[in-house]
């Protein structure tokens, strides 16, 4: 099978590619990435010499680039490529239009000049807004707080629309908060492990009791897996692990698992837009994909913080910036 990765230097994208090229090695992948400030080859060190493994840059909103590369042919795209952090959104939205909005479509108007069997949209729980109670299903409504949910909206509905319109072979996911390896350390599990190797405080928005449900980003790569070889077109699948855990009982956990007390945690002010809750009903991946996590959270978190413990090189080098320069002599 020819898989092109769209946003494959990213921290799911690369979880991605190293799973397939672990699991699938007939697969032969095109990791199709831009490189801003959250794409990172290094994700990759280990596996970029693999047989069936190539790097390109390009960015999804560059029209000419992306018909180039998709001339070749390929039998499946996933687009991981996104603007993520929501912060980042609130202060300029205007890169999250750009790549989640106007990077959507030219990849839907490319498949349709060089078609594939299947175009997978990794999108995410913030689409449909904040819930106290009950779960979200895939049929609820989309109601989006901020500008990076908003932009992934309507990259969701640019699909589905392009599926209705044209038929072209779409399946949507809506993941849940993933952790694990490789994740940029401006979100909150991998900040909170730095912050305290640095010995620096962590900031909790608000109250701290924001609940979000957590899932390994192995579990998440399993779930898109089973969406590529059984996954239905024209069709969205809620991917969550039913882990709920409020950011300061998360953190707590996180503390706990260093040895360090709680007088790391600083409370600031509360962002702008930010949702209560997030809780989606995953059964319909597992009903109909045969898709359930399999990784305990508890184990799966400590395996998380020794990674940065273990890997503080990485993650130096990523709050620095150093990565980004390396590229630009390489690229330019």
């Amino acid at each position: 099978m020819r898989l092109l990765v769209a946003g494959g230097a990213g921290f799911i994208g690369s979880n991605f590619i190293r799973y397939a090229i672990e699991n699938h090695p007939d697969w032969l992948i095109t990791n199709y990435d831009k490189l801003t400030y959250a794409g990172n080859l290094h994700n990759l060190y280990d596996i970029e010499r693999s047989p069936g493994y190539r790097f390109i840059r390009g960015d999804i909103a560059d029209r000419k680039h992306v018909d180039y590369v998709l001339s070749e042919g390929f039998d499946v795209i996933i687009n991981f490529a996104a603007e993520s952090h929501v912060d980042r959104s609130i202060i300029d939205c205007s890169p999250f239009v750009e790549t989640n909005i106007k990077g959507t479509q030219v990849l839907l108007d490319a498949i349709r000049k060089y078609p594939v069997d299947k175009f997978i949209q990794v999108s995410t729980d913030e689409v449909y807004g904040s819930i106290l109670d009950g779960l979200f299903e895939e049929s609820s409504p989309l109601a989006p707080n901020n500008p990076y949910a908003a932009s992934k909206t309507a990259g969701d509905l640019l699909c589905l629309a392009y599926y209705q319109t044209y038929g072209l072979p779409i399946s949507v996911t809506r993941c849940s908060n993933n952790y694990g390896p490789y994740q940029f350390p401006e979100k909150l599990i991998p900040l909170s492990i730095t912050n305290v190797m640095e010995g620096k405080q962590i900031p909790v928005y608000g109250d701290g009791l924001n609940i979000r449900d957590w899932i390994y980003v192995k579990d998440h790569c399993r779930a898109l897996e089973m969406v590529i070889e059984k996954g239905k077109t024209g069709e969205v699948y809620n991917i969550g692990a039913s882990c709920e855990k409020n950011n300061l009982e998360l953190i707590s956990n996180i503390l706990d698992l260093m040895f360090k007390p709680k007088e790391f945690i600083t409370f600031v002010a509360d962002r702008p837009g930010h949702d209560r809750r997030y809780a989606m009903n995953a059964s319909k991946i597992s009903k109909e994909l045969g898709w359930k996590p399999i990784y305990q959270f508890n184990d799966a978190l400590e395996e998380t913080v020794r990674w940065y413990l273990n890997n503080e090189a990485w993650w130096q080098q990523v709050k620095q910036g150093e990565y980004q320069k390396k590229y630009e002599l390489v690229y330019s």
